[in-house]
């Protein structure tokens, strides 16, 4: 795999991330930050297995709600479930595969791929 196809899916990633992260309002420099994190350190990973290609953008989108929930709490957060009181995260699945969505766990419900929430 040339580096391109690497750099390609990382800025990939990268878009599709932030694009979520400002579809609910929690893009500020902070956690913009965290997300430029999760892409170095998948950048190293993807070196290491450049046919993980497929799979690097559920992969950041979950070091990022990892990272996020270290320091700010639960993200994304289901608006469906939330109308009810009843907060939770929505997850990644497949946890390791292409083509990855948010899903939320309580309805067994997929939500929107990553990088199309709303």
């Amino acid at each position: 795999m040339a580096a391109d196809d690497i750099e390609t899916a990382l800025h990939n990633a990268r878009a599709l991330i932030l694009a979520d992260l400002t579809a609910r309002d929690v893009a500020d420099a902070a956690v913009v930050s965290l997300v430029e994190e999760a892409v170095t350190h998948r950048r190293w990973w993807l070196e290491q297995w450049p046919d993980g290609t497929e799979y690097v953008l559920g992969l950041v989108a979950q070091d990022v709600q990892d990272a996020l929930l270290e320091a700010y709490g639960r993200w994304p957060l289901c608006t469906a479930c939330a109308a009810d009181g009843d907060l939770h995260a929505l997850s990644v699945e497949p946890e390791l595969g292409p083509e990855p969505h948010w899903v939320c766990g309580k309805e067994g419900a997929v939500v929107a791929p990553v990088g199309k929430l709303s």
